[in-house]
This record gives structure tokens, sequence and C-alpha cells, in this order.
């Protein structure tokens, strides 16, 4: 059930609720008339851009409710296309293709925003400003601008009123989630976790704080790289709603013909990319989550400039060596390795089928066994891991489903410059350098201290935590708590067959005893008795509808002459 404290959160965005309940069901009635004969009511139904609904499938009638929806929820699928752990493959293919088509905003509006966070003039901060937006996102617009000392840049403005949007969408959304929650089919999919967490993403894209620290971050790890531009930020033309950065000029990997026709050597363009990823994802832990060709611009001299560093991903060492593990574990066919360090990765069910999960990871494996190295597709190998897991209930960490994304996205990406372009050949350096690392003693001194570390910490609090024990035992205040799943049916039967046993001995005693008020009879060879107790009879005959209604019940579970597995 909704919680009591969501009620005012309800009122307060009743006519949202009322918009977003209205697109949903727009949607959702394709379901049953897909099946129909009936075709000119199939395609009464379409969505703003004239696409007949009931023709669609149930993944792009998703995509179509979400862009309908507007900008928070575009974002929303945006990151749920990163997580086909959650949504399954097909899903998050679909959603990878939500284009945030927000109208900017008037000129006036963003005149008043950028004079209000900067507290100057636009004519006295900028020599020119175009009003214009060259692009409008889903969080804000970008305009071209030029400094008064001559510098050419862009400048990324917020929308207005895009925070009070997202708090509101953000709530509903909310509530939906634990309405999700009391369906057993969406369970699985953790619905209120997820928004929470997607909420908190999407709240840090909210702050352009957040992305000008990243491209100080990133332009400070790659200071000595030529072969990559970061953007500069201008730290006093920037506040948490407006970004200023230099213009990075360049043809962009999505405009494939205009590639064509410069004439730059794509192979070595794909391959100098994948290295600066793998810099960022083995060395640094520190990458650049969106690599889809939009966001790569190409310089002269097979120079590489990146865009849109407002979602950026970080892993530990431990979590790197994970994926390092698994990566080489599906290229060696190691299945034992490779079923331990998935459910090390993820967060698996309770009732987990180990069996079934060691079966399709050996399938798995068995299918790539046959890939050639120099061309193994990392990617397809990634996604159909990922695949595995959602089947299995397996969650991923965010930041680990971000990670497999952004490699399938990197390969892809590389892939539209060179087709015979090999991911793996370009991690295997990397991996040899990540066993040297391994091996290291550098590395190994600083394991033993942290495992010192670790051994100090429990020798000082072991013993005060065991008089704390010893001193609750002592006083009786010590408590066990158990905590029981699937008793309370169980327990139910119990007391119910109980209750009718003690029901029928009652009453078996009271027709023994003939116990007023009684039931007189003429014919003394009726039941071989002349009077029968009303109170007797009718407790016999509760009971033994009970019982029988008991039967019913423990007959229809399965569980009446079934062995319980263990």
């Amino acid at each position: 059930m909704i919680k009591v404290r969501s009620i005012p959160h309800i009122y307060r965005n009743v006519k949202r609720w009322t918009e977003i309940l209205a697109v949903l069901s727009k949607y959702g009635l394709a379901d049953w008339l897909a099946p129909t004969n009936i075709e000119f009511i199939k395609d009464r139904l379409s969505s703003r851009e004239g696409e007949s609904i009931a023709r669609l499938t149930r993944e792009a009638r998703i995509r179509l409710t979400l862009t309908e929806l507007g900008p928070t929820f575009i974002k929303l699928g945006q990151l749920l296309s990163t997580r086909p752990d959650v949504v399954g493959r097909d899903l998050a293919n679909e959603l990878t293709q939500l284009q945030a088509c927000v109208p900017a905003d008037p000129p006036e509006v963003v005149r008043k925003m950028v004079e209000t966070e900067l507290g100057q003039a636009i004519e006295d901060l900028f020599a020119e400003f175009d009003l214009a937006p060259i692009a409008s996102a889903s969080i804000g617009q970008v305009h071209r601008a030029r400094l008064r000392t001559g510098e050419r840049v862009v400048v990324k403005v917020q929308h207005a009123g895009i925070d009070v949007m997202v708090s509101e969408d953000l709530e509903v959304l909310s509530g939906l989630a634990q309405l999700a929650e009391q369906f057993p089919e969406f369970k699985p999919y953790r619905p209120t976790a997820n928004v929470a967490e997607m909420g908190r993403t999407l709240r840090r894209e909210l702050d352009f704080g957040r992305e000008e620290r990243n491209l100080h971050q990133f332009a400070e790890l790659f200071r000595d790289d030529p072969t990559i531009v970061i953007p500069r930020v201008y730290v006093e033309l920037s506040t948490p709603r407006v970004l200023t950065m230099d213009m990075v000029d360049g043809i962009p990997l999505s405009q494939r013909g205009m590639l064509e026709a410069s004439g730059v050597d794509r192979e070595e363009v794909a391959r100098r990319g994948a290295n600066i990823y793998m810099q960022m994802i083995f060395r640094h832990g520190f990458f650049h989550a969106d690599p889809h060709p939009g966001n790569i611009i190409l310089l002269p001299g097979n120079v590489i400039g990146l865009l849109d560093f407002g979602m950026v991903g970080r892993i530990d060492e431990r979590l790197r060596e994970q994926i390092e593990d698994m990566l080489m574990a599906i290229v060696q066919h190691d299945v034992p390795l490779l079923v331990r360090i998935v459910k090390q990765i993820g967060k698996p069910p309770p009732q987990l089928d180990e069996t079934g999960l060691a079966n399709d990871v050996a399938d798995f494996v068995g299918h790539y066994a046959t890939q050639n190295l120099e061309h193994f597709p990392v990617g397809a190998a990634l996604s159909d891991m990922m695949e595995i897991m959602r089947r299995y209930g397996i969650m991923l960490p965010t930041t680990v489903a971000m990670l497999i994304k952004t490699l399938v996205t990197l390969e892809g990406t590389a892939k539209l410059l060179s087709p015979r372009f090999s991911l793996m050949e370009v991690m295997q350096p990397f991996h040899r350098g990540m066993m040297l690392r391994r091996l290291s003693p550098a590395r190994q001194a600083k394991k033993l201290r942290r495992l010192y570390m670790e051994v100090e910490q429990l020798v000082e609090i072991l013993p005060q935590r065991v008089i704390q024990i010893l001193e609750q035992v002592q006083d009786g205040k010590f408590d066990v708590h158990l905590d029981h799943r699937g008793l309370g049916p169980s327990v139910n039967r119990l007391v119910l067959g109980m209750l009718a046993s003690a029901l029928f001995v009652g009453s078996s005693f009271l027709l023994s005893y003939q116990v007023p008020p009684l039931l007189f009879h003429k014919h003394e060879v009726w039941l071989g008795m002349k009077d029968i107790s009303l109170l007797g009879l009718g407790g016999c005959t509760i009971s033994l509808l009970v019982g029988l209604r008991l039967l019913r019940a423990i007959g229809k579970s399965g569980h009446l002459d079934q062995k319980v597995s263990k």
C-alpha cells in the first residue's frame, strides 16, 4: 500500500498524476487491441508522431510513453537504457533511441537565467552571446558565445523551472514505484530502489557544478596526452545552473559523410579512442560514461575531443579487477570462474537456481569459444551475460551496469569508424599491465597494510563486544531476534487444526453426557439414543466442516504428501 506520508505528495501533484496516468492508459490500450482483427480500430489510436499504437511493440510503446511524459521521464528512460540487467536487453536497446526534443527557453528567459546566476549583464560578461541555442536537451540548452578576451566558448544554461518539474515527477514516480511493489510481477525489478537510485543520478545532473569538477579532473588526468582534448571550464563564468567552457570545433563521429570526405584514418581514430577509454577504465578507474557518436569530436591531426561529462562512472580497484577477470574468464572459457565472478559482482536472489545458472553460463561460454580473439565481440558477449543475469534475478550495482553499457557503446561507436575494429585486441595490453600490477611488491605491501589495519581494528573491538554480550546475558537483557519467512500460512493452519480438534473432542463429551438442550427422539433405534445434545451436535458439525476446509487448503497448496525440498 502507498504510505500515509505519501498522501500529501499525491494531493499536491494531482494534476501531474492525472497526466501521467492518462498517458499510461493511452499506450496501454494497445495491449488488448493488438490481437484483434478489427483493423479500422487499430489505426484509430496513434502517438503524437502519428504512429499506430496497437501495431507497435511493447518496448516501442514504453519509449513513446516516456517521450510524451516529458524531460524527466526521457532522462530516466536514458538511465534505464544502461540497465539491461533490470529491464531486459530489448527494452534497453529501444530506450537508447530516446531523444529529448525539448523546446528551447525564450531569449528573455535565457538572459534572465544567465544574468541572475552570474550577477552581471550579458553584455558585460561576453563580447558576443547568441540567444538562439545550437541544441536543447532535457536538462539545459547550449549557446555560442565569445569572451571579451577573444576565446570562443559555449554556454550551457539550465532550463528555467526544470528543478521543480524534476522534483514533482520524482515524487509521482516514487508513488508509482510503491504501487508497483504490491504486484508480484514487478517485485523482481525492485521499482522503489531503482527509482530512488535514478532520482539521485538525475538530481546530480541538475548540478552543473558536478560536471565542472568532472571536466577539471579529466583535464588533469590527460594533461600530458596530445591525442585528446577536454574542454576547459571558465570557473568565474560557471555556477550550478550555468556552465561556460571552450568550444570544441570538429567533426562529430555521428556525421559519417563528413568523416568520409575528410579522409582521416578511421581505423587509427577508432583504436586511439578505445585506448583512451581503456586508460580511463583500467588505469584511472574514472570514465566518461556516454561515448555515443554525438559526444565524440574528431579534430585535425586525428585528435579526439570529448563532450558532455554529466554522466561519469567511478570504479574501485577491487571492482576493476573483477570486471577484468570476468572478461578474461569469457575469453579463456573458464565456466566455474565466470559463475563465481558473476555472483561476486552482482547480488543474487535468495533462491538462486545455481544449477541452471551454471548450465546457461556453460552454453554462453561454448557459444563464444569459437570466436577469434582478434575479432572477439566484447559488446555482444557482455550484453548476453547481462541477459543471463537478468534471467536469474542477479542485480548489478549501478556502476557495473554503467561500465558494461559504456564498453558496449564504445565498441559500437568504434565499429562505425572501422568495421574490423577489435576492442579485445586493445584491451589485451591493459590486461597484461593489470597482471603485473597485481603481482607488484608495492600492491602486495598495500594489501598487507590494509589487512593489518583490519585485523588491528578487529582485535580492538572484539573484546569490548564480547564483554557487552556477556553483561547483557548476565542482566537478562540479551535478546535473539528471529526473522521467519513463509511461516504465516503454516502457523494459521496449525492453530485452526488445533481449534477444530479441541472443538470436536469437547463436542463429543457433550454428546456422551447428553448435555442440554436436548433433541428428543421417540424411536430409540435412531443412533441407539433417546436424547442428543444440540450443543454437541453443532460443535461436531462445525469441527468436521473446518477439518474438511483445512484438508482442502493443504491439498491445493501441494504440500499434503510431497517432500519438502531442502
